[in-house]
């Protein structure tokens, strides 16, 4: 079931649209300010953020610029609603980084449809990105982040990751590491996997830990 946070500050409102995505089919978090929604976000990592621009405290045009600066959560989708409907306004908010604009008042049923749209659409993208325990790999722009931090990797080094985290918990031999990655297999080569990885386990910090050496067999991720 796909989680939907809404931040809206007018509780009649926030409840309408509550009540509506609840009722088709969503599990739905809400809440009346930006600064709570930035709380809510790490406890729930929502599928989609519905998102008023005009609220006391922490804008949402603030929160929109905090979300897509986080290699974390900047993937999350995002429908701005607002009272704001000039053409300056709109396209303000879609070049801070919301996916679609929608000016109150509005349709229940076009709002619903619209969610259906964009979770469709991130849903054919999910292969493209991985996250695991923290690691989270861009497949298409070659990019690991570690929480929020970039960690510059090698080619070989992003190919070496990439390989484990799409198989998680299996063991492979160096020869098999060696005939996946470098393609090629020759034991007098296996050494350049265990450099490989050792400068791998580096760069990746506390998170290297994940990456197990077993004695005689080879490695695997945790």
């Amino acid at each position: 079931m796909n989680k939907i946070l809404v931040v809206e500050d007018e509780e009649s409102l926030r409840e309408l649209i509550s009540f509506n995505l609840t009722k088709a089919g969503f599990d739905v978090v809400d809440s009346e300010n930006a600064n709570d929604a930035l709380i809510f976000i790490e406890e729930i990592t929502p599928d989609l953020i519905i998102l008023d621009i005009m609220m006391p405290g922490l804008k949402g045009t603030q929160f929109l610029q905090i979300l897509k600066r986080s290699p974390k959560y900047s993937s999350i989708p995002v429908i701005i609603i607002s009272a704001r409907s000039s053409e300056s306004d709109i396209v303000d908010g879609l070049e801070l980084g919301a996916d679609d604009y929608i000016t109150k008042p509005f349709s229940m049923k076009v709002l619903i449809a619209k969610v259906k749209i964009l979770l469709r659409r991130v849903s054919k993208k999910e292969d493209n990105v991985i996250n695991y325990k923290g690691i989270y790999v861009d497949i298409d722009k070659y990019k690991v982040f570690i929480e929020d931090k970039e960690i510059s990797l090698t080619y070989k080094e992003f190919e070496l990751l990439l390989f484990f985290l799409k198989n998680p918990k299996k063991v492979f031999t160096r020869s098999q590491l060696l005939s996946n990655i470098w393609g090629y297999d020759a034991e007098i080569f296996t050494r350049t996997v265990d450099s490989h990885i050792s400068s791998l386990r580096k760069k990746l910090e506390d998170k290297g830990e994940l990456i197990k050496s077993l004695p005689k067999v080879g490695y695997v991720l945790e």
